[in-house]
């Protein structure tokens, strides 16, 4: 039995991890958005209501991420309706959280939910991936990939992306820290080099390769050593004020790692469940030393991903 209606949960997330541009993410369930699809007798896609906190958004498909998404399935699966749909955001834009990613995941997973036949989740996963040319202006999944199948994901390739989920070890928590001003991807991406010394490249693989590892092998020593971004953090971190304060007083109370989220301005850092309440309190006094206010999270880096929520 297909649904006539959908209501899919996109959590926000983490993208790079510091050491991974554009191939490594992380969900956050602390917040997303919520997309609600309808099956309709009008042919196509359409916009039907926006709320949340966002503000306006483009209420043409081609120009909203949902809507780009969710035109792509429609291509795709030539289904004998049309789809309306209606966008909760609950996800900041420019807070470097994935919001974009995560209408576009939410608006393609609730729109499965009432085909005959649904997509795979790969197949969904470069559907969304459309979404983001529109905020970003390039095709990239470091917050799709996450937000659609959950926990911390490595991507490998574009045209072809193959997912791969990182176990992360026990007792691990992610403390999240979202300045409230806005950062666009757009910007954030513009500032930076498009080439890398070889020795920031060697640097910056060893740090990918060994945080992998510490990962699967459970060396605490080994993701400290390496969740340390040498090519993209030094170049972002301009952008933020308090930057250096609030990286220093994370490590200092006890933080394996921290950086920037995404194209920024939030900061996460990776904690021991011990150590969390004290690396959140100290990031959170240091942004407000700098006169910026914060929404701040703990949260476990393991989560389920985007999900149907009522039909």
């Amino acid at each position: 039995m297909t649904l006539d209606r959908a209501t899919a949960f996109a959590p926000a997330s983490v993208a790079n991890v510091a050491i991974g541009f554009d191939i490594l993410g992380f969900a956050v369930d602390a917040l997303g958005d919520r997309i609600t699809v309808t099956r309709s007798k009008t042919p196509g896609v359409r916009i039907v209501a926006q709320s949340g906190i966002a503000g306006d958004l483009p209420t043409d498909p081609e120009r909203n991420t949902a809507g780009r998404a969710l035109l792509a399935l429609n291509v795709a699966a030539k289904p004998a309706f049309g789809f309306d749909m209606q966008i909760e955001k609950g996800i900041p834009l420019g807070s470097g959280l994935g919001g974009s990613a995560a209408s576009a995941v939410g608006a393609v997973v609730a729109a499965n939910a009432l085909l005959a036949k649904p997509f795979t989740k790969l197949e969904l996963l470069k559907f969304a991936m459309q979404g983001e040319v529109v905020a970003s202006g390039s095709m990239h999944v470091d917050n799709i990939a996450p937000c659609l199948f959950g926990g911390l994901t490595l991507t490998v390739g574009i045209d072809d992306p193959r997912i791969k989920r990182i176990p992360v070890p026990k007792g691990i928590c992610a403390v999240i820290a979202h300045p409230h001003m806005f950062l666009s991807t757009k910007q954030a991406r513009a500032i930076l080099k498009r080439d890398v010394s070889m020795a920031d490249f060697v640097w910056q693989t060893a740090n990918l390769a060994g945080f992998i590892s510490g990962c699967y092998t459970d060396d605490l020593d080994l993701i400290r050593e390496c969740l340390n971004d040498v090519v993209i953090e030094p170049q972002r971190r301009q952008l933020i004020p308090g930057f250096g304060a609030v990286h220093a007083a994370a490590i200092a109370a006890g933080a394996l790692g921290c950086s920037i989220s995404g194209a920024g301005p939030t900061m996460f850092a990776w904690s021991l469940a011990a150590h969390a309440e004290a690396v959140r309190a100290t990031m959170v006094a240091e942004f407000a030393r700098s006169g910026i206010e914060t929404d701040h999270w703990v949260v476990p880096v393991e989560s389920d991903g985007a999900r149907i929520v009522a039909g």
